[in-house]
């Protein structure tokens, strides 16, 4: 007989080993957690990593990986139904899985969550069920300048089918919302006001709370794309009083092809299916198909088991560190990495905003953005370079592209020291070669 303990495995699994024998004391505990991703003893070009493009894809602690290898060697079935041992273990660890992300988002309950593939196909699934039946010729849904494209997109293929009209948030000169001007937008045929919750390219935080609170003043719903957020901050569903929010689960230490969508029970119980197919339906004949109470009816075909539990294994690691703790390191880390960034000449930081999480933005005058990132690559510094699928706001400071450092918990100040060196090295060689050209 095969048992499957979840309790067990959360200790097995989701908690880093320093988080059980070491208590918190004032110090965040960097260096401990740093033994907990193996890939952070990968050299590149002979140097020692340095993951600085979390905001594309975080790291995976050991417990993940060891999650998604115990999956697949000891417990690998489909969910729901089987009449065997396997299958109904492999049912519980996803539902358990279910649970999890409903805690780590303080939904009111599990059946409030979606399982999707990532924010992008979240976004869909509510333009294609709540958009589709709820907006409609002359209906307006407002987007922010931050956005990115795939909370931009999704809104225009609905508005080209229905005849709404998409209408933009804009922002001020430092990368904020600007407030008095999303309140002259809000009106009676707003319908929907679709919202990052940070900033991928600039690391502006929303006051998506306040902004959720005046658009459903107007009478419209509210979407969150928390994809950015949720590594940062401390997120409570319930608090913020949203309609919708969506993450993906490799910007949060899980893996990849995984996400979650919440969804208030009161809409949730009022939206057609999304897909169609196995697992979503509860009987089909040739004429006439039921399905099943949501989630479920908007879970079609076999499920990303073993990535759901992957994704619980991530997010109980995150819990038993303390979201609040990581919130207070990784601002002390942003501040003094913006600090030394403010004494490279010629380096200009693009989103100035009071409120931000750790994502650094920036150009540096007389090199190109490749230039600087291929530079970073030699001394094993990886970032990010290019328009980070955010046109719109950076074409806002009049810009195609910037050099995105972007920092997660387990980064540290000597790494912060080592990319500032590698800038001014950058600066001291173009002024005494001009010609000098990195590749």
């Amino acid at each position: 007989m095969i048992t499957n303990d979840r309790n067990g495995a959360a200790v097995k699994w989701n908690i880093g080993s320093w988080a059980l024998r070491t208590p918190f004391g004032r110090a965040f505990p960097v260096h401990e957690i740093r033994r907990d991703f193996p890939i952070l003893s990968t050299k590149i070009n002979g140097r020692p990593l340095i993951w600085f493009d979390n905001a594309a894809t975080t790291q995976k602690p050991a417990c993940v990986i060891d999650r998604l290898d115990h999956f697949y060697r000891h417990e690998n079935s489909n969910v729901h139904r089987g009449a065997h041992t396997l299958a109904s273990g492999a049912t519980d660890i996803f539902e358990g899985a279910r649970d999890i992300i409903g805690k780590f988002l303080h939904a009111a309950s599990p059946q409030e969550i979606i399982f999707v593939r990532g924010t992008t196909e979240a976004v869909n699934l509510v333009a294609r069920t709540f958009g589709k039946r709820q907006i409609g010729e002359g209906d307006e849904i407002l987007v922010s300048h931050l956005e990115h494209h795939a909370n931009i997109v999704p809104w225009q293929l609905l508005c080209v089918e229905t005849g709404a009209v998409l209408r933009v948030i804009p922002v001020d000169d430092t990368g904020q919302i600007d407030l008095c001007a999303y309140g002259k937008l809000l009106g009676g045929r707003t319908k929907l006001v679709s919202l990052a919750h940070v900033s991928n390219a600039l690391g502006t935080i929303v006051p998506v709370r306040e902004m959720t609170a005046m658009a459903h003043c107007a009478g419209a719903k509210v979407l969150i794309d928390g994809a950015q957020a949720v590594s940062h901050l401390a997120v409570d569903v319930t608090d913020l009083d949203c309609d919708f929010y969506a993450f993906s689960g490799h910007k949060i230490f899980g893996p990849t092809g995984i996400g979650a969508l919440y969804v208030k029970r009161e809409i949730l119980k009022e939206l057609p299916p999304y897909q169609g197919g196995g697992n979503m339906i509860a009987d089909v004949t040739f004429e006439k198909t039921s399905y099943q109470d949501p989630p479920g009816r908007f879970e079609a075909g076999t499920a990303s088991i073993a990535d759901a539990a992957g994704l619980g294994a991530a997010l109980e690691y995150i819990m038993a560190i303390g979201m609040d703790r990581i919130s207070a390191y990784e601002h002390a880390l942003t501040e003094y990495a913006a600090e030394a960034m403010r004494e490279v000449p010629g380096l200009t930081m693009i989103g100035t905003a009071d409120k931000k999480t750790a994502i650094l933005s920036f150009i540096l005058q007389g090199f190109s953005n490749e230039e600087v990132g291929r530079a970073f690559d030699k001394a094993g510094i990886a970032v990010r370079t290019g328009h980070h699928c955010a046109q719109p706001i950076l074409r806002r400071f009049g810009l195609e592209g910037t050099v995105r450092p972007s920092l997660a918990f387990y980064n540290t100040k000597e790494e912060i020291d080592e990319m500032i060196r590698v800038l001014k090295r950058l600066r001291k060689n173009r002024l005494h070669y001009p010609f000098f050209m990195v590749y």
